[in-house]
């Protein structure tokens, strides 16, 4: 181990959320019980804001940045825990309330930890990331809700990294998966991932009558806002939609009780930062069995973590396609 490394540390100057570069000590991490040697994190939507510093996102001084980690663990005061052990963490508030992985060396809490299928490498655990693990959460939701996924599913903000892979894991499944994107260059990459047609996202983004043609066996949507209701206004009757993402607005726009009250439609909120274990061995278990690596493949981009500061600015402007993985040593 080295005596010290880089990370990004979220502080706020006067007044302002920053981010920045700055040399540390395995002194400075948190006192949880297991070390791990951190190899990838990810870029998520919520990474750009804080290290753009557009959102403070940190609710504590001095907070590591990056909402996700994989690497192997070095020392362990778990005996669930052991050195070697190839370990993924998505959630629990890093960056937020906890020291996340953008940086060389973070110690977790052990129930904190989901063991890296060993179908993956660390790189292609946070190929997946939180965005893909999500993904998988929200297929979990509709599967649970016992409707066959028998007609047109609808994915929003498909080119995003939630979208990419659930594209992906939906189609696996087999079902007719369409894919909303306000990006034209993106079409040929979802029907690459499976997507069997695309709709532009101007179709939902518009108000609409409160109950629309019945279009959908099945939703996931990443971005919320309108969009998200006139998908819930779209859906066939008994169907459900899984919401995950507010890219788009945390508010509702002329929204009604009526798909839910006449159609039964049901929405199904999908967390995936305070998710039980249960859950997130179940997603990863899915993860495992169901996404093609080739697509995998297609739909990931590795970037050194010294080139942050212009990736989030990327993400913010709905540049970014797919997974972009971050190398921390570099």
């Amino acid at each position: 181990m080295t005596d010290t490394f880089t990370a990004i540390v979220l502080d706020t100057v006067d007044g302002a959320p920053t981010a920045s570069f700055t040399e540390l000590t395995l002194a400075d991490l948190p006192e949880h019980d297991v070390l791990v040697q951190v190899e990838y994190s990810s870029l998520n939507y919520k990474d750009g804001l804080a290290v753009s510093g557009r959102q403070k996102i940190a609710r504590r001084p001095s907070l590591i940045a990056g909402a996700d980690l994989a690497g192997t663990v070095v020392e362990s005061l778990d005996p669930d825990w052991a050195p070697g052990d190839r370990v993924v963490v998505n959630g629990w508030g890093l960056s937020e309330t906890q020291a996340g992985g953008y940086t060389r060396y973070q110690r977790v809490k052990p129930e904190w930890l989901v063991r890296i299928p060993e179908q993956f490498t660390t790189q292609q655990a946070m190929a997946i990331g939180t965005a893909g693990y999500t993904a998988a959460l929200c297929v979990d939701a509709l599967e649970a809700w016992g409707r066959p996924l028998d007609g047109e599913v609808l994915v929003t903000g498909a080119a995003g990294g939630v979208g990419s892979v659930s594209v992906a894991l939906l189609s696996a499944l087999g079902a007719r998966v369409v894919a909303a994107t306000g990006r034209e260059s993106t079409h040929d990459y979802l029907l690459g991932l499976g997507a069997a047609r695309i709709i532009e996202r101007d179709e939902l983004a518009t108000a609409g009558a409160p109950l629309q043609k019945e279009q959908w066996s099945g939703a996931i949507d990443a971005v919320g806002g309108r969009i998200l209701v006139n998908v819930l206004s779209q859906a066939r009757y008994g169907s459900a939609v899984a919401a995950c993402g507010l890219a788009g607005g945390n508010t509702m726009p002329d929204a009604t009780v009526l798909p839910h009250i006449l159609r039964g439609v049901a929405l199904i909120g999908v967390d995936s930062v305070m998710a039980p274990v249960e859950k997130r061995e179940a997603a990863w278990r899915r993860l495992a069995r169901d996404l093609d690596p080739e697509k995998l493949l297609t739909l990931t981009s590795t970037e050194p973590m010294s080139k942050l500061p212009e990736l989030a600015e990327a993400i913010l402007r709905g540049e970014v396609r797919g997974r972009v993985v971050i190398d921390v040593s570099a």
